[in-house]
């Protein structure tokens, strides 16, 4: 297929060399000349900066933009794509969004006369890079048999939740709450560790191999182990995710008392000058402790 992959972050990358290693020839749309200049490189078909360069030859769309008014901006907004998509196309939107976005989308794709497939991922860069990210995804049978090729080449599982767009969002939502909260609570058990004098990889160690062990605290607080924060997911994307849990909470009329406190914790980070830092980088919120590669931190 000719697919167009719109934001080329660590995951829209991962994806879209995926897509390539799978045959498909890929349209790579980001505002950053370095993104396109590396997927370009990789085979891709055409790169650049506006995806109505390429919006009449995609047959399948992809993205995996950084919030929902990004979203919005590249199918809707002045150089919007979805008046120059050939009719029917399919559009798999899996940037992290609320479901009452993922649902205004969905309408407004229909209006146009496309196929929306509510398509939210994870795995990370590492998974998105080998085509093995799992995707949780609502949408009509039509969306999911017309994208398959390219489910195919980016993913390891599809959970298909419904055919009711809104639901795939709802439950990244979701998971972004465990997600966040498991940083945090990881964050907030190394910080405990240095305050006690207890060296953080024999801490780690220990957990890793314990039933206090989770796939965020093994992940993430290695890099605090390594003092290490080069930004593979970062603490800005932690507090929109988690401001979209507590949001979602308030609409339910559902207490979030966890996830509010993982929230303030990125916030805070965030506040302190750590947003673009890992998202690891939340530990730092804790006063009174020396970390690894503390001496000569810069923000």
């Amino acid at each position: 297929m000719q697919v167009m992959v719109i934001g080329l972050g660590s995951m829209g990358m991962g994806a879209a060399l995926s897509l390539l290693r799978a045959g498909h020839e890929v349209f790579g749309v980001d505002p950053r000349s370095d993104a396109c200049a590396q997927l370009a490189n990789a085979g891709a078909k055409e790169t650049g900066s506006r995806g109505l360069d390429f919006a009449s030859r995609a047959e399948a769309v992809l993205i995996l933009t950084v919030n929902a008014e990004q979203v919005e901006s590249v199918l809707f907004g002045e150089e919007g794509i979805a008046g120059k998509l050939p009719p029917g196309t399919p559009v798999m939107i899996s940037s992290t969004v609320s479901a009452d976005d993922a649902r205004r989308f969905g309408l407004e794709l229909e209006h146009a006369g496309h196929i929306m497939l509510d398509a939210p991922v994870s795995g990370g860069p590492v998974k998105a890079r080998e085509g093995a990210m799992t995707v949780m995804a609502a949408g009509r049978e039509e969306a999911f048999a017309r994208l398959a090729p390219v489910l195919d080449a980016v993913a390891e599982r599809v959970f298909r939740i419904s055919e009711r767009i809104g639901d795939g969002a709802a439950v990244k939502v979701i998971h972004q709450l465990l997600a966040g909260v498991h940083i945090a609570a990881g964050a907030e058990a190394m910080a405990l560790a240095a305050r006690a004098g207890i060296p953080l990889d024999t801490m780690y160690e220990v957990v890793i191999n314990a039933a206090g062990n989770s796939w965020m605290f093994e992940n993430r607080m290695r890099h605090v182990v390594d003092g290490d924060y080069t930004p593979h997911s970062m603490v800005d994307i932690f507090v929109k995710d988690l401001g979209l849990v507590t949001e979602t909470g308030r609409a339910l009329r559902f207490p979030l008392p966890l996830a509010s406190t993982a929230y303030t914790m990125f916030a805070s980070a965030s506040t302190a000058g750590y947003g673009q830092w890992d998202d690891s980088a939340v530990i730092k919120v804790f006063p009174g402790i020396t970390l690894p590669g503390d001496e000569g931190e810069e923000r």
